[in-house]
């Protein structure tokens, strides 16, 4: 099946009970059992759900796992996966990660004895001398990163840390299943921050982890139950709706962010874009190869937070608000919202200036939001 029908039937037959074709909100938070530790597959909420079983076999499904996984908040996903990994161990990083995962992965660091180091994985040479100084245990990328949209070999960067024993995971929340499977990439774990691309419409916060195989779900499933980070049946029942959108959503964003690119490239006030469907983006051939779109998120760079500032409160169409992925339009600034908590130096290190914007392109109509942008970068 292609991905669209997957998205609304892939795991998700009716309900066996009710025939219901959308899965029920199961709001029980404990089940009956037949036997003392004989039940009918559910014992208590926490541990699982038909609403959230759901959920999270259609997640696998979309992303090519053998198990998915359902959780509060992505960061919540973030920290039970961590909790897989023990003091001393070594987690290497692409070095433009989103703030919070920069903030959990340096408290990790701090608080626990995790060893942290952040690289350029644009580029294979960076990750090889890493591991030649040592093992590995788990290489952690996005791709598209945020907010500066670098785009990672998945397939390349897989092999070389798959040959030093790491594990690979990629937050793939910025592409979707839709655009980007990097299970199939050569990748191990995928997580997403659910609230976004997946859930759709800015109104339910989850997350995810897909695992590769079986063996690596039980392990992860275990954690989910202990740490207890997980989502509520009816957020569940959000996402799940939201998937069966996601397809048609993304092609709609990706037209959005396009005419959105194409009117900044060509405005004089705009020093940088950062879009992967532009050719002036030094990784625009490895996302052409990659991906099977470029999405809907585009960055772009003013000559300073005054500038940025005068364009933000221009605006029109666009909400300056965190967070991204909704049907609406979102404008954000990341050096004073998503990525305050990164300290200013290292913001400005690597690549994230005071007049970098960040804007999530919905599916409004995508000449209104190329105007839009014009209005706005007028008043700069």
């Amino acid at each position: 099946m292609k991905f669209d029908t997957r998205a609304i039937h892939g795991r998700q037959p009716p309900d066996p009970l009710t025939g219901a074709v959308n899965v029920p909100v199961y709001l029980s938070t404990t089940f009956a059992q037949e036997s003392p530790g004989r039940s009918k597959g559910y014992v208590y909420g926490r541990t699982g759900n038909p609403t959230r079983a759901s959920l999270e076999g259609a997640l696998a499904e979309l992303e090519g796992g053998a198990t998915g996984l359902a959780f509060s908040s992505g960061l919540g996903a973030l920290v039970t996966l961590l909790e897989k990994f023990g003091s001393g161990s070594r987690i290497l990083a692409i070095d433009d990660v989103y703030g919070g995962t920069w903030r959990l992965l340096d408290h990790h660091r701090r608080r626990f004895g995790l060893r942290v180091e952040f690289l350029d994985m644009t580029r294979r040479e960076p990750l090889e001398r890493a591991l030649e100084g040592g093992s590995a245990d788990l290489v952690y990328l996005e791709s598209p990163t945020n907010p500066l949209l670098k785009i990672a070999d998945i397939r390349t960067l897989s092999r070389i840390a798959h040959r030093a024993g790491a594990l690979v995971a990629v937050d793939n929340t910025f592409a979707t299943p839709a655009l980007q499977r990097p299970i199939e990439l050569g990748a191990d774990i995928v997580l997403h921050s659910t609230t976004k691309y997946l859930g759709g419409h800015s109104d339910v916060l989850g997350g995810a982890l897909i695992l590769r195989n079986e063996a690596l779900g039980r392990e992860v499933a275990w954690l989910q139950n202990s740490v207890g980070a997980v989502p509520s049946p009816f957020d569940c029942f959000l996402i799940l709706r939201g998937i069966h959108s996601l397809g048609a959503r993304m092609r709609a964003h990706e037209a959005s962010a396009r005419a959105v690119a194409e009117v900044l490239a060509r405005a004089r006030k705009v020093r940088r874009v950062f879009y992967p469907g532009l050719a002036s983006h030094p990784q625009h051939r490895l996302a052409r190869r990659q991906m099977d779109g470029f999405g809907g998120m585009v960055s772009f760079e003013l000559a300073g937070a005054g500038a940025a500032g005068r364009f933000a409160r221009a605006l029109r169409i666009f909400t300056l608000a965190e967070s991204l992925g909704g049907v609406e339009s979102l404008a954000d600034h990341p050096a004073s919202m998503t990525h305050a908590s990164v300290p200013r130096a290292l913001r400005r290190a690597g690549g994230v200036s005071d007049g970098l914007v960040r804007l999530s392109c919905g599916i409004e109509d995508p000449a209104d939001l190329a105007d839009d942008v014009r209005r706005a970068l007028a008043r700069v």
